[in-house]
């Protein structure tokens, strides 16, 4: 990756939305060279994919959950394979305490939490679990 990618990706960073034409303006290349770079970032895995970052009034009404999850080691690979099918599972750690996952879960309602839940704790080699609901948030440096 060279300092072109990096830019590029950079300025990704900022808005995934922006135009080839504004992306190859900003970076001083053609259009074509932002498109193949593109294309090679993708195929190459550095990009993952392009996604919504949701707001403060979209993400309030959401109930959140922390899922510290305990697995069979050997599973752990169709486990995570699992969980990425899951939209409302948004983040995964592998963890070094008493739990071997912890999974950051988001969902509408209380009832649909339970309903993924649910659905974790069924998937094959997940040995226990354990749900910490947010109530609210007194710190966040993430953004």
């Amino acid at each position: 990756m060279d300092d072109l990618d990096k830019a590029l990706l950079a300025q990704l960073t900022m808005d995934a939305r922006l135009s080839l034409a504004t992306l190859a303006r900003r970076l001083k290349v053609a259009r074509s060279t932002v498109q193949s770079r593109l294309e090679r970032l993708e195929s190459s895995g550095a990009i993952a994919g392009y996604t919504v970052k949701l707001g403060d009034t979209a993400r309030a009404s959401l109930i959140r959950a922390s899922v510290l999850l305990m697995v069979e080691p050997r599973n752990q690979p169709a486990i995570l394979a699992r969980l990425k099918a899951i939209p409302e599972v948004e983040r995964v750690n592998t963890t070094s305490g008493r739990c071997d996952l912890l999974l950051l879960v988001a969902a509408a309602s209380t009832a649909a939490l339970d309903s993924v839940l649910d659905v974790i704790g069924e998937i094959p080699g997940v040995r226990s679990s354990e749900s910490l609901i947010h109530l609210s948030t007194k710190l966040d440096r993430s953004s």
